[in-house]
């Protein structure tokens, strides 16, 4: 438990060296999938979230774009948050890990309460590799070396 919240929050990541890396691993990847759903939210929508653009109408297609694009800027605050980790803070990279796979099951557990249309979305073998990665890189970060 002192591995997860250390008493102090310094620059000495205590745990295996993997978790570093898989961590910066795992935050690029997230934060390239922010900006890709900031810029170039359309094909990122359509085609890696299977989501239906043409049926929504255009007034629909553009509100969904709009929501969905401010969705992938509220993702580049963990992307943040983590890089200011890994550049300053890396006792807090465990507890990052285990906060961002809490983000990532809260939003699993919304989409099956509020299911898309869709279903499966044809990205999601990209969502299911990162959880593994998070998974692992958690239980790595926690073993003291």
């Amino acid at each position: 438990m002192t591995l997860l919240f250390p008493a102090r929050i310094d620059n000495e990541f205590r745990g295996h060296r993997l978790g570093l890396w898989l961590f910066a691993l795992v935050m690029l990847a997230k934060t390239a999938i922010a900006f890709g759903t900031i810029f170039n939210g359309r094909a990122a929508a359509e085609t890696a979230d299977g989501i239906p653009l043409d049926s929504f109408g255009a007034a629909g297609a553009h509100a969904f774009l709009t929501v969905f694009a401010m969705w992938g800027l509220a993702q580049l605050v963990p992307g943040a948050l983590a890089t200011i980790a890994l550049l300053r803070y890396r006792a807090m990279i465990p507890l990052l890990y285990l906060v961002f796979l809490l983000e990532h099951t809260a939003r699993r557990v919304l989409l099956f309460t509020h299911p898309l249309a869709s279903g499966v979305a044809p990205g999601w073998h990209i969502n299911v590799g990162l959880v593994a990665l998070m998974v692992i890189g958690l239980i790595v970060s926690l073993r003291p070396r």
